[in-house]
């Protein structure tokens, strides 16, 4: 039997890659999985053509940038842990497909579960792009939950929603 001890889920910030995480939340009880979020700050970093001033207020910006996305993960590490779902979560600021995968070799995670159409800041994770380089590297197996449309996900959810049962 296959056993599923970490379960990866990429969020970008968006209502659209959260939709991954009842699916997610329904494998980590049917197999008493821990969830780990991850959230990778995709800001740029000063450049040495910016004034001291200029850098200094990148910097807190950053800084600033980096405690919301903080309290966002530690808000559905709530959610997941009133749901009886063991969570913990992680925040990069490199690149979203070289994270993920990065991430899920170094914990390492037994399956990512991922939204396919998710959109935060000028990051797009698409079948084009993120998610494609991510299905086509992984170091284990990618759940790709596509978000077509509103009903399409809520039927899905459904469907997954019985493992829990």
């Amino acid at each position: 039997m296959y056993e599923l001890r970490r379960i990866l889920v990429p969020l970008d910030g968006s209502s659209e890659s959260e939709q991954a995480l009842p699916i997610a939340t329904a494998l980590a009880k049917r197999f008493e999985s821990e969830v780990l979020l991850l959230r990778v700050l995709d800001t740029p970093m000063p450049s040495l053509l910016e004034s001291k001033a200029e850098a200094l207020w990148i910097r807190e910006a950053i800084q600033y940038r980096q405690r919301e996305l903080e309290l966002y993960l530690q808000a559905h590490e709530a959610t997941l842990a009133q749901d009886g779902v063991q969570a913990r979560h992680v925040v990069h600021d490199n690149s979203p497909a070289e994270d993920i995968l990065w991430v899920a070799s170094s914990e390492p995670a037994d399956l990512i579960v991922m939204a396919s159409h998710g959109e935060g800041g000028a990051t797009r994770w698409s079948s084009g792009s993120v998610a494609d380089k991510v299905l086509q590297h992984s170091p284990c197996p990618v759940l790709l939950v596509r978000v077509a449309t509103e009903g399409t996900i809520s039927n899905t959810s459904k469907r997954f929603g019985r493992l829990a049962a």
